[in-house]
């Protein structure tokens, strides 16, 4: 079987078992900050699990995306070395949400294995471990699947502590965990390696294909485990490992899916391959690719992937950890002989073999290629540079061992490879401290580790097992139910006036927080008590009001009449739907490329982050604006309607990467009919007006960079809009008023003004050179000798930085062997310069002097041996220090 087909006939498999087949989810987690990239099949039914979502299924199956090189779980640097790392791989799962538990997971797993309908596996060559105590699971392999008690193996608390074992899982510190019971192959006795739990586990002849996780506890704060209501099932097998298995080879690399990737390879960078094999056959081994292709291939799938998903490579966070994929590619690639840019030509190989599951990677091709085209061009230059910067590292080292430290910020903050470092280190006969160097590195994992760790506390989240029902698309008014209360994290029958409290209605009118539009605010209101609601976020299906009690008290059960702030709330709908205008026209104008990476929807301003690689030019700006303002003039109807996920598709509406979306979703149409379809058409769960008319004039405000890749609109509507224009206009007003000049001649009187300015600054810089010049000749009276060299130090007032430039460069102009500070005061600032003649650059340097200074004086400062230059504020010590610096001076 093909990989393809495997992953087919996993799918299908569950449906037939009653599972609902779920979509992949996007490699950047939605709205979960505790992740870097999606690891595992479970990420996007992580609320599921925790009971914070409910979905109109309680059986799932996916083939899940993953990436592995950040944060918590990071396999990059054994990539390319090892039969089974990757940075992408393919994670099939299936999961229940408080439906079958662990008799039903293990027969299905089973079934699905060894059936000759299915995988058809050899059941003699399959092992299972269960958690030690886990006598139920034990018992349903031995007693009811009829596995022999001697190929079930028992792990225990093997890593340090109570449940800390590889047969006990965790979502975090606390929440949902509960034992595994994982199913091993046995690739045969010619391979090394032992069963698991044994001394010779690491070794690769027992490979772990399937991992039952059986969430059953609750594990609080205090470290103890509490039954769940609900027991949940989370499982996953490696499509790759899989594939091994039944394609019957012992490294992932060797299955289909990846000898396509590196034959492509090997074409690209053009390797002699026959050569290769030759080699082997000569030396009686079997052939294998090179690591170096290896990692080629892979990177490949995890780039161009991450590309497709959103992520622009960047300094930080997941662009950075991009970044460094696709130089690791460019360099092993490199290494085999790579010339020019070569690594965008792996996308078609891999749109051959993985296009059919993943249609994205065909529909933005386009984007993913000038991408890996663009860093391959960057890192080229970056390579240049590091060479710079390792020459002038070089130039100063004392000894023959270049220092860890250097090397790896050579890595770490410039990305030049330490495999290159060390080559140059060697070609000049020098070393580099390997162990220092792995001393920085060990230090960037462990912050990475720190930062891929959950850091919540799942018991303290406000978990609500009731639904709200929400009545707000068409009213700012209604009736509720008071269904639960909570004061400081707790539930409570009764909050009094002067309490922070979260409420809980049974229906209401108020908006909850999300699609990046604000929740709505407004008041509580029954004979008892008032309650202000600041916000309205979600917790499952439940919509929480956050406030404060004004007047009296409120209990549980009581009915209040809830009244939303209806002028927010228009001005709100306004915004969010100009976003969504925006958004189309946008891909209009720019292209399809552009993609929704973040909004904020308020009643007071819009924010609207998309993909887009370059600056938008004014110009296209208000190209933007116009569009968007004939969509608004043209006041047609906003339409809504429910519709299955697949009618939604087919209707052609926007769906974004990240979000997650049930089977029956709410279509937002609006604007013109443009071949049979709407302006705009978004999955949207938001309010919005009744006709575009309604949101009055739209105006962008400004353009910006918020990430590589990212650029982020701020934008008004309706009564915003006008006072932005009416500032506009007004301003104009004031600057021809100070101008003398009529409307039309604005712009022709501020250009006048600018240039005569220009011309009077040249004549100001002229004058100070020349004031400079003859300052310069006075001072050179007062030059003195300290320690043996010719010294001059001076003070001087009322002088800026620049001015103290062309001061020094008169000075130097006729004083050229001998040691200049100068020291400028200008109101509450101090101004420094040194330079230090070349030949006493060996004692003492100038960027030392200015540091000196600088430090002395709580300021900052630096640059060469030869000229450096600093600045601090003016403050007590300066008398002091100045007084103490000729003697500082002779010690050096």
């Amino acid at each position: 079987m093909t990989s393809a087909e495997i992953r087919e006939a996993f799918l299908r498999y569950f449906e037939t078992q009653g599972h609902t087949r779920v979509a992949s989810s996007s490699l950047v987690p939605a709205n979960d900050p505790t992740l870097l990239f999606t690891n595992a099949g479970m990420n996007q039914f992580k609320d599921c699990f925790l009971g914070l979502e409910k979905r109109d299924y309680v059986r799932a199956t996916s083939s899940q995306k993953c990436v592995r090189a950040g944060g918590k779980h990071n396999d990059l640097d054994n990539v390319g070395y090892t039969a089974r790392h990757h940075t992408f791989f393919e994670m099939l799962g299936n999961f229940s949400f408080g439906d079958y538990f662990k008799q039903d997971a293990i027969k299905f797993a089973w079934d699905f294995l060894t059936s000759e309908q299915w995988l058809g596996l050899p059941k003699d060559k399959l092992y299972v471990t269960v958690y030690h105590t886990d006598d139920e699971a034990f018992d349903i392999w031995n007693k009811d699947i009829g596995l022999d008690a001697s190929r079930i193996i028992r792990i225990g608390d093997n890593k340090g502590e109570k449940y800390a074992s590889d047969n006990f899982w965790a979502m975090g510190d606390t929440g949902p965990c509960g034992p595994c019971s994982e199913i091993f192959f046995d690739h045969g006795d010619h391979i090394w390696g032992g069963l698991p739990g044994s001394a010779e586990e690491d070794g690769d002849r027992f490979i772990e294909i399937w991992n039952n996780v059986f969430m059953q506890f609750n594990r609080t704060a205090d470290g103890v485990l509490h039954p769940l209501p609900a027991p949940s099932v989370d499982t996953g097998m490696g499509l790759e490992r899989v594939s091994a298995v039944l394609q019957h080879v012992n490294s992932n690399y060797e299955i289909d899916l990846f000898q396509h990737l590196l034959k492509a390879a090997a074409e690209i960078i053009a390797v002699d391959v026959t050569a290769l094999q030759a080699e082997a056959a000569q030396k009686g081994v079997a052939f294998d690719y090179p690591a170096s292709l290896k990692v080629v291939a892979d990177h490949a799938r995890s780039c161009c992937f991450l590309i497709a998903d959103g992520v622009n490579p960047s300094n930080e966070g997941r662009g950075y950890v991009l970044r460094r994929i696709i130089r690791r590619a460019v360099r092993h690639g490199n290494k085999m002989g790579a010339t020019g840019t070569f690594f965008y030509k792996m996308l078609k190989p891999l749109i051959e073999v993985m296009g059919t599951a993943y249609p994205e990677l065909e529909q933005l091709s386009e984007r993913i290629e000038s991408i890996l085209i663009r860093e391959e061009e960057l890192f080229a230059k970056t390579l240049e540079q590091g060479l710079k910067l390792l020459e002038g590292e070089l130039a100063n080292l004392k000894g023959k061992v270049i220092a860890g430290e250097t090397v790896f910020k050579l890595y770490d903050t410039y990305g030049f490879p330490t495999d290159l470092t060390a080559d140059i280190a060697r070609e000049r006969g020098l070393e580099i401290d390997e162990a220092g160097f792995e001393k920085e590195m060990a230090a960037q994992r462990q912050r990475a580790r720190d930062a891929g760790k959950f850091a919540v506390d799942y018991n303290s989240v406000v978990n609500v097992d009731s639904e709200t029902q929400f009545e707000g698309y068409d009213a700012t008014q209604g009736q509720g139910k008071i269904i639960a209360l909570y004061k400081d994290g707790q539930e409570v029958n009764e909050v009094h006036e002067g309490d922070e409290a979260l409420i809980v209605l049974d229906q209401t009118p108020f908006y909850a927080e999300s699609g990046g539009q604000v929740g709505d605010t407004g008041l509580f209101k029954n004979d008892s008590g008032i309650f202000e609601v600041q916000d309205t976020k979600k917790s499952g299906a439940a919509f929480v009001h956050q406030g404060i009690v004004t007047m009296g008290s409120l209990k549980v059960q009581q009915a209040v009449e809830a009244t939303v702030q209806a002028d927010l709330r228009v001005a709100t709908a306004r915004n969010h739907s100009a976003t969504h205008l925006l958004h189309a026209a946008l891909r209009q104008i720019l292209g399809e490329h552009v993609q929704q990476k973040g909004s904020l929807v308020a009643s007071d301003v819009l924010r609207f982050d998309f993909a887009n690689d370059q600056p938008v030019s004014f110009e296209t700006l208000q190209q933007v604006e116009r569009l968007v303002n004939a969509e608004i003039i043209a006041n047609s109807v906003v339409n809504t309607e429910l519709l299955a996920i697949d009618a939604a598709k087919e209707k052609g509406a926007m769906m974004l990467f990240g979000e997650k979306y049930g089977n029956e979703v709410r279509v937002l149409s609006m604007g013109s009919i443009i071949d049979e379809k709407n302006f705009s058409i978004e999955l949207c769960g938001g309010i919005h007006v009744k006709r575009t008319g309604d949101i009055g004039l739209f105006k962008i405000t400004s353009e910006s960079g918020v990430a590589a890749g990212i650029r982020r609109i701020e934008a008004v509507t309706g009564s915003k809009a006008l006072e932005l224009v009416q500032k506009a206009d007004s301003d104009i007003q004031q600057i021809n008023g100070f101008l003398k000049a009529q409307k039309d001649q604005t712009v022709e009187r501020v250009q006048a003004a600018v240039e005569q300015n220009s011309l009077l600054q040249k004549h100001i810089e002229q004058l100070n050179q020349k004031l400079a010049n003859l300052q310069a000749n006075e001072l050179l009276g007062q030059v003195q000798t300290i320690a043996g060299r010719s010294t001059l130090i001076t003070h001087v007032e009322g002088m800026d930085a620049k001015a103290l430039r062309h001061l020094h460069d008169g000075i130097k102009s006729k004083l050229d062997n001998a040691v200049i500070v100068l020291v400028a005061t200008d109101a509450d600032k101090i101004s420094l310069i040194a330079s230090v003649a070349k030949a006493y650059t060996a004692n003492i340097k100038a960027g030392d002097i200015i540091k000196h200074l600088a430090t002395e004086l709580g300021g900052k400062g630096g640059g060469k041996p030869d000229l450096a230059q600093g600045g601090a504020p003016l403050n007590e010590k300066f008398d002091a220090v100045m007084a103490n610096l000729p003697a500082w001076l002779a010690q050096h």
